[in-house]
């Protein structure tokens, strides 16, 4: 229910399964009650859903390479470069998850060399075409095949490359095959790919692995953005679309009189236009606005406790002790007794 626990799309469900979710618990037991859509989160747009819900895991998995390639201290502790431009990855997985990843870090400049998933795995060191590769995939039902690349008969998890991101299912990397792994970044877009041991190996080898519970939060983020909106009943923006629409045009008037004023209006008028930009923000925009923060505030929450406790590139601990220390302010507040 939407006050007890709160259901979201993972493996083999999307919007159609969650959208008969809500639905059935709609006509059962939550007739009722006027929040009963938020009792899922994930759902079709026309059900409730959020605009950015489909991509949300992808695009955080984006912001929290981002938060972490860019930061000079963890790329000089790998011996990297800062920046996403020209650095290489390679995907295990071209679900959602792995597709909206592949887009994401195309657009800001990186090189996807290797993509694997469950029926055989396509590689092409001058870089793999995300758009191509969804249109192909969608066509064939499968990644194999591919034209512009060719096929990868080892395990794609030891393939070179600067980025690798496991974004299938969980247990991919083991005791067995975490000394083989040639990446200098680890971004967990799965759950639990990293096994304990695995971890261990790689913290050994001075990998940075970027953790599950953090990198690939985009989609619960998101979905608690969606289950606001459902519990508010009122889409983001529609309060304040047309007034910042019209604050914009005011200011940009104003720019243009004073400029009339001060060089007055012998050759005509100073037209000053506003820019698509400038059209006031969407659901969609004020959505990534907002995982983009909370993303970037839980990323700097994590580095702190790793520099305090002095625990280098180990950021899943650091995760672990700063949710922890959360939960014991809050029953410390409480006054709760144990």
């Amino acid at each position: 229910g939407p006050g007890i626990d709160v259901l979201a799309p993972d493996v083999s469900t999307g919007e159609r399964e969650m959208c008969w979710i809500a639905d059935t618990y709609t006509y059962t037991m939550g007739y009722r009650d006027i929040n009963a859509l938020a009792c899922v989160t994930g759902k079709s747009i026309s059900q409730g859903g959020v605009q950015g819900r489909h991509s949300a895991t992808g695009r955080g998995v984006l912001h929290g390479i981002e938060n972490y390639i860019n930061n000079t201290h963890y790329m000089d502790c790998i011996g990297m470069s800062p920046g996403l431009p020209g650095k290489t990855f390679v995907l295990q997985g071209f679900g959602k998850v792995g597709l909206h990843t592949m887009k994401y870090l195309h657009q800001f400049g990186a090189r996807c060399i290797c993509v694997g998933e469950t029926d055989g795995a396509i590689y092409n060191p001058s870089g793999i075409n995300p758009k191509e590769l969804e249109d192909y995939e969608r066509g064939h039902g499968t990644i194999v095949g591919f034209p512009k690349a060719e096929p990868y008969e080892g395990s794609i998890l030891e393939v070179p490359c600067d980025i690798l991101i496991p974004a299938a299912i969980e247990k991919q990397l083991t005791r067995e095959n975490a000394p083989r792994v040639q990446a200098k970044i680890i971004v967990e877009a799965a759950n639990g790919p990293t096994t304990p041991a695995a971890h261990d190996i790689f913290l050994q080898r001075n990998i940075l692995v970027i953790p599950d519970v953090y990198v690939n939060a985009g989609g619960v983020t998101v979905s608690f953005f969606e289950w606001l909106k459902n519990l508010n009943h009122v889409s983001y923006g529609r309060l304040s679309f047309q007034y910042e629409w019209e604050s914009s045009h005011h200011l940009l008037q104003s720019v243009q009189h004073s400029l009339e004023r001060c060089f007055g209006k012998a050759r005509g008028e100073i037209p000053i236009l506003p820019s698509p930009e400038l059209s006031g923000a969407s659901e969609r925009d004020i959505v990534y606005a907002g995982l983009a923060y909370t993303m970037e505030q839980s990323a700097k929450q994590i580095m702190n406790v790793a520099a305090r406790y002095n625990l280098g590139l180990d950021q899943r601990t650091a995760a672990y002790l700063c949710a922890l220390e959360k939960v014991l302010t809050v029953y410390n507040e409480a006054g709760f007794t144990y």
